[in-house]
């Protein structure tokens, strides 16, 4: 369910509080340089109505000159440190909404993001973030320095008489809320459309250059062409109706800015004042509408503002399938097993009253068809998918009593496609665990049967790996992703088709090598593998047929 602004902006503001004491000098600077910046204006119509003889201010020719270059220069330095301390708050804020955002991710990875696109999330990240600057630089100290500002102002004015000052704040409201809670009512569905077609656009572009060979190769050029075109006709579509609106906005604005003074004068002819006392109310009230304007200005751009607000706060407050386990057991590694086992994604049954063990030091094969559900299981076992209550256990325990750190570090976990960044390759294979030192991850190379090619690379290991690995074959980068399960050595280790992508010589020399870790360091291998020859190693072999073990 969509939630109002107020709520959007009630919790971005509770983002604020560690930095609340600068916003509020940022607030107070504010309020001071509008102050100063008005009554430059006010002294210029004084000195007119001194040369007149009119003037009610008993401040002399000189004096006013004075006063007016002092406050011009303190109106500088106001606004710079209201300018300084709003962009202070603003930026520190996004770094700790983008490492609040990054948390959420990996807690709510891997179960919550699958299927979900990549480019919106990419979007989210970065142009949702990033807009949300103008929430916190130019809409809250804006917001209190308008209230402020323009009560200030309504008392002065209604020093010459009460009316203008009730007509003084009529007019600050007609600009300051009335005007911008109108277009935002006009507007708001127009933002979060926004948002979300950016987040598709960036979809169909992210899929399109990572299978741009496959595009080229089957003729798919013009379709993706035609796709493209026609996200990004729908985007510039509602983009201009967005300026349209903001356009409307603004010319409203203007209006409402020449109509106030003139009620203003005709307020005070009505009123009988002189001449000096209709100048100064007036010349008061066209010279503050300052920060209301900015807020009438400001309202267009909120639309999206407030819908990347919406859209970061529902990623933070979104809980996971499987919460980490801060404070569980902590057991050494004596098997693992399920039992009873039954799982559904949704409405569909993946796996069925499923049970099977995996002993110390033992090669256990899982096979079956593609959907039967064997890498489902691994991912219940590794957790990462909320299996039913002591369904699945490690060294006897429900993996949901174990702390998460822990589980992860008795259990390493390799996929099919192996995910590369862009570092060298021995940062690649260290992921498996930073604080190995090099000749660990040269050794784990080894037993993945990587090292000869590594060092056949210009810079051996501190060669750099292209984004993707997209500069290594499918069976590179699957090797590598076997180097990291060696050395991130946990007892359980889970390949998910190991050597899916290699050539029988290479399969054969890592098969002998994970029978041969498996017998020196006890470790348990559960390999998922539609390969006889995979199958060979094993001590024992599980077949999932529709769901079911046998």
């Amino acid at each position: 369910m969509r939630r109002s602004g107020i709520k959007i902006m009630a919790g971005l503001i509770r983002l604020l509080s560690p930095l609340a004491h600068v916003m509020l000098a940022c607030i107070s600077l504010g309020v001071l340089g509008y102050l100063c910046a008005i009554f430059i204006t006010v002294l210029a119509a004084h000195l007119l109505l001194v040369l007149t003889g009119e003037s009610p201010w008993k401040i002399s020719f000189g004096a006013t000159i004075a006063l007016m270059l002092v406050i011009a220069l303190a109106r500088a330095v106001l606004r710079y440190g209201e300018q300084t301390c709003g962009h202070y708050i603003a930026f520190k804020l996004l770094a700790v909404i983008r490492d609040k955002v990054f948390a959420a991710l990996r807690k709510l990875a891997p179960a919550k993001l699958e299927g979900r696109g990549r480019g919106d999330l990419i979007a989210l990240i970065t142009g949702d973030i990033e807009l949300l600057e103008v929430f916190y630089a130019h809409t809250i100290a804006p917001v209190c320095i308008a209230f402020l500002v323009s009560l200030i102002m309504s008392l002065l004015i209604g020093g010459f008489h009460p009316l203008l000052g009730l007509l003084a704040l009529a007019a600050y409201l007609s600009l300051g809320l009335f005007l911008p809670l109108a277009s935002s009512r006009m507007g708001r569905s127009g933002g979060m459309d926004l948002r979300s077609k950016l987040g598709s656009l960036n979809n169909v572009f992210l899929e399109s250059l990572r299978g741009i060979r496959d595009v080229l190769q089957f003729g798919m050029g013009e379709k993706k062409e035609a796709e493209i075109r026609q996200k990004t006709l729908e985007l510039n579509d509602l983009q201009m109706q967005i300026a349209h609106h903001a356009g409307a906005v603004s010319a409203w604005s203007a209006g409402l800015v020449m109509l106030w003074p003139i009620l203003m004068i005709l307020a005070a002819v009505c009123l009988r004042l002189d001449f000096a006392s209709t100048v100064m109310a007036t010349v008061m009230l066209a010279a503050s509408f300052g920060p209301v304007l900015a807020l009438a200005n400001l309202s267009a751009a909120m639309d999206s503002t407030l819908a990347s607000g919406e859209r970061v706060l529902s990623l933070l407050e979104e809980e996971p399938v499987t919460p980490d386990v801060t404070k569980g057991a902590r057991p050494d590694f004596s098997g693992a097993s399920v039992r009873h086992l039954t799982f559904a994604y949704g409405e569909e049954e993946i796996l069925h009253d499923l049970s099977a063990d995996f002993a110390p030091g033992e090669i256990v094969a899982v096979t079956g068809r593609s959907g039967s559900g064997k890498s489902t299981l691994l991912k219940l076992i590794m957790r990462f998918w909320q299996a039913p209550e002591r369904t699945v256990r490690v060294s006897g325990l429900d993996i949901g009593e174990i702390e998460t750190d822990h589980l992860r570090k008795l259990e390493s976990y390799m996929v099919q496609d192996t995910d590369l960044f862009a570092t060298s390759v021995r940062e690649n294979i260290r992921i498996g665990r930073v604080d190995a030192s090099d000749a660990e991850v040269e050794e784990a190379a080894k037993k993945a049967s990587i090292h000869d090619f590594i060092m056949t690379l210009p810079r051996g290991y501190e060669s750099k790996i292209e984004e993707l690995g997209d500069n290594l074959s499918g069976g590179q980068r699957q090797r590598i992703g076997l180097a990291r399960a060696f050395l991130h050595g946990a007892p359980l280790l889970l390949l998910d088709e190991p050597t899916s992508n290699l050539d029988s010589l290479n399969e054969g020399a890592i098969l002998k090598a994970l029978e041969e870790e498996a017998k020196a360091s006890g470790r348990t291998l559960v390999l998922v593998s539609h390969r006889k020859s995979t199958l060979a190693i094993a001590d024992r072999s599980y077949s999932i047929e529709s769901g079911r073990l046998s």
